[in-house]
């Protein structure tokens, strides 16, 4: 089953073109030589994952959006588009895990004691995977590392002086707000006033020769990756499967076992401690060297460091520098820590899922699309970036966040029209062959974007972080 979008009329909510026509607006503050605006993408499949929102359908478009990118940049090299297909389905799947364990079984996604809470007044998310925020909840709560003595602690509390308290302690977490209250807060209202995707260029003299392989068209580009859970991985894994060289680099004791596997394929994986003036000396070696710069931390993390934008294109004017963040990149809350779930919480999705389907307590998304799409976003905004530096010889800086995607999705979704529910995924839509890792083998989903003549592959097992030397091939 299949169908076909152009993604150039205007188009009504509720709809993979309404997400690629917004998508490509944002993208277009980066314009290519080329415009294929025109161009069809095939939709093949019918169905959608259970939700009061159209996360199907901003699936399906930020994985289009990221393809078309990919076809305008193969255009630019002087060869015909190539043809796009996506698969709704295979898309939706791969905003939950693309991975399935042979033999052998992930680690949990979630702290044991993660999760959403009732408070004196409403709800509260705590997020709790990494020690530091889950050591600065029980912190504040005053209490053992249990869900029914947290549960009880955090009864006593007001939702707002919960969060406040958590996020003081350097924690992570958030209250639910209904449409209305987010839409009225400080941080909501300065985040509806952001552009999807805020691009800044500059003339640097970077145009390179740089000669485009149709079949392989990001070989040779170098990939500084500085992002973690989920968004910032997602991108370079995408950026990795049509042939970059992803250095990604983790501060020494960091780690995300449940996301290994699915998030490390085709990247070569570092540790440097950017608070060591030898390390850091190191780290803006390898950024002068380097295509693209991609960072989630907090939006003045790297400005403590002594590598804020400035900094940065000092050491690297022709940089592609991308940065994403939780909240937004404007307004009280830019600086806080952030993460899909909490997001949802606070800009409406989880209260308007709650009173959707009937339920009695905060009901989020089926999967973390805010990470996924936004993923999806930044690596098409990587490539616009790279056009650009390779027709022009400009740098770029571009900034994206979870809450802005998150206007997207629901200004996108309501009101929702329903369809039919997809089935699990069965053994067909898994690559044939299975993945030889650390962990042992495992099959991963089918590619869900195929590029004519531009397969989406990986050079590089998924494995442990830390394992590979700080430097470029």
């Amino acid at each position: 089953m299949s169908e076909t979008t152009s993604a150039i009329s205007k188009q009504e909510p509720h709809s993979v073109d309404y997400f690629i026509q917004e998508i490509r607006n944002a993208l277009d503050s980066v314009p290519s030589a080329k415009a294929s605006a025109s161009q069809a993408i095939e939709l093949t499949t019918k169905g959608e994952l259970p939700s009061a929102f159209a996360v199907t359908e901003l699936a399906t478009a930020s994985i289009a959006s990221a393809g078309q990118a990919l076809s305008e940049l193969i255009e630019n090299s002087g060869v015909e588009a190539p043809t796009l297909t996506v698969d709704r389905r295979l898309s939706s799947f791969w905003f939950d895990s693309s991975v399935r364990p042979c033999g052998w079984t992930l680690p949990p996604s979630w702290d044991d004691i993660a999760g959403v809470y009732q408070t004196a007044d409403g709800w509260i998310r705590l997020h709790t995977n990494a020690p530091l925020h889950r050591k600065a909840a029980l912190t504040v709560l005053g209490t053992a590392a249990d869900k029914a003595a947290i549960s009880k602690a955090v009864l006593s509390w007001q939702s707002e002086d919960l969060e406040n308290a958590v996020v003081e302690k350097n924690g992570c977490a958030a209250v639910m707000r209904n449409r209305q209250s987010w839409q009225a807060h400080p941080q909501g209202q300065a985040v509806s006033n952001e552009q999807l995707v805020h691009v800044q260029t500059h003339v640097a003299d970077g145009k390179q020769h740089w000669k485009i392989n149709p079949s392989r068209p990001l070989q040779g580009i170098r990939v500084l990756d500085l992002t973690r859970i989920i968004a910032g991985p997602v991108a370079t894994r995408f950026l990795a499967g049509y042939g970059a060289d992803v250095l990604r680099i983790d501060p020494p004791e960091w780690d995300e076992p449940s996301l290994l596997a699915e998030l490390t394929i085709g990247k070569r994986r570092s540790r440097l401690d950017l608070k060591n003036p030898e390390d850091r000396t190191h780290f803006e070696q390898l950024l002068s060297e380097a295509d693209v710069l991609v960072h989630g931390y907090r939006a003045d993390a790297l400005t403590v460091l002594g590598l804020n934008a400035e900094r940065r294109r000092e050491l690297n004017p022709a940089l592609i520098d991308v940065s994403l963040n939780a909240y937004g990149h404007s307004g009280p809350w830019q600086y806080r820590r952030g993460f899909d779930s909490l997001v949802q919480m606070s800009c409406g999705i989880a209260d308007f899922g709650m009173h959707h389907y009937g339920k009695t307590q905060p009901t989020p998304l089926p999967v973390q699309a805010l990470d996924h799409a936004t993923g999806y976003m930044v690596a098409a905004a990587v490539i616009r970036g790279l056009q650009q530096r390779y027709l022009h010889g400009l740098g770029s800086e571009m900034r994206l966040s979870l809450a802005r995607t998150a206007e997207l999705l629901i200004a996108g979704s309501l009101p929702k029209q329903t369809g039919v529910n997809f089935t699990s995924e069965t053994d067909t839509d898994f690559i044939p062959s299975p993945e030889a890792t650390v962990w042992g083998s495992m099959q991963r989903l089918l590619p869900p974007l195929k590029i004519q003549g531009a397969p989406m592959q990986w050079d590089k097992a998924a494995g442990f972080l830390g394992i590979d030397r700080a430097s470029w091939r």
